[in-house]
């Protein structure tokens, strides 16, 4: 594709995540000969995502560096998903590769809180999160919970009341939220963002409402650009696409377009005020992975949470346009609905 006058490529450098490997038997609380420091002892609930397998990777390296802090994950609780194939089909694998980066394997959710400081919810199944969460929040520890946050609005809902109630540090977030230039696009480089229009996978789970499993990537990119205010939603469907359109409360049009055929990969394209800007790459989880240990130290998150709960909104009311033959739902509805439950 050639770039034109008004419009440019920002190619982002795809960050490898490279990983050793360490010898097994390696106590989890003296990493590499190195006791770990109270008050950075990670503990990762679900073994179902090759996210914790790669978070597990960087962080027990040697070599890690100084924007780790000196976090390490010192235990890990298998489950995970139940009945959903894809996801706990890996769960005996990535149980034996994590014991690679000197990781205790704990027998239970209260085994793993009893000897970590902080933790990282992976579970891919998120109907578990609110009861996994709940546990957690009852421990007092600040967690990281990956997409989704849930796999119900409700329960989305729930999790950041609880987390409140508790007053337990709570964040949640996409890897694709830290794109390079995003905070540069956001804070005005090229004017004001006046629209913007993100690609990415869509893949479904029949227990997840559609986007929440895999379109969550796309759609937080989409609000890490417009920022908030959507107010109503309308979405086409067929078997292969998905096209969901928000407007903003200053008339400002953001679209989605979820794919499930032919090339499939993520991109996204911005319409500000001097220029339109097109990043079709993005990076690895060392970005996200950096904010997640900064949020461990500060105890404060780098997403205001209601900024979370529109995302899961806007997807919500993507669903309930596909239910009513694409008409327009409001933001405000069905987190009214959501609510009452």
């Amino acid at each position: 594709m050639k770039k034109s006058a008004t419009s440019r490529r920002i190619f982002i450098r795809n960050i490898g995540i490279a990983g050793m490997s360490f010898g097994l038997g390696i106590h989890a609380n003296s990493l590499f000969g190195k006791s770990i420091t109270k008050g950075k002892r990670i503990g990762i609930i679900g073994l179902d995502t090759s996210h914790s397998i790669e978070f597990s990777k960087v962080l027990n390296n040697p070599a890690a560096g100084p924007e780790f802090a000196g976090y390490k994950v010192v235990s890990a609780y298998p489950k995970g998903s139940n009945d959903i194939e894809s996801s706990s089909s890996r769960i005996p694998g990535y149980t034996e590769e994590i014991k690679k980066y000197g990781v205790a394997i704990a027998g239970s959710i209260k085994e793993l809180l009893d000897n970590v400081d902080v933790v990282l919810l992976e579970t891919n199944d998120g109907r578990l999160h609110l009861e996994q969460a709940l546990l957690v929040f009852k421990a007092g520890k600040p967690v990281f919970i990956d997409k989704p946050v849930a796999a119900s609005l409700k329960d989305v809902i729930a999790i950041y009341e609880a987390a409140k109630q508790s007053k337990t540090p709570m964040f949640s977030s996409s890897s694709l939220r830290y794109f390079q230039d995003a905070e540069q696009i956001v804070k005005g480089k090229y004017g004001k963002v006046l629209g913007a229009e993100v690609h990415s996978p869509a893949h479904l789970e029949k227990t997840h409402p559609d986007l929440f499993w895999y379109g969550i990537h796309g759609v937080e990119v989409l609000f890490t650009i417009m920022g908030t205010g959507c107010k109503t939603v309308v979405r086409v469907a067929t078997p292969d696409t998905d096209l969901v359109v928000g407007t903003w409360d200053d008339q400002r049009i953001g679209n989605f377009r979820g794919l499930r055929a032919g090339k499939i990969d993520y991109g996204l394209t911005v319409y500000a005020e001097k220029e339109i800007i097109t990043l079709n790459e993005f990076p690895g989880y060392n970005p996200l992975l950096q904010q997640i240990i900064h949020f461990f130290e500060t105890r404060e998150s780098p997403v205001d949470p209601q900024a979370t709960l529109e995302i899961y909104a806007f997807m919500e009311a993507a669903d309930e346009s596909k239910r009513k033959g694409g008409v327009p739902v409001s933001i405000e509805t069905v987190m009214q609905m959501a609510r009452k439950t």
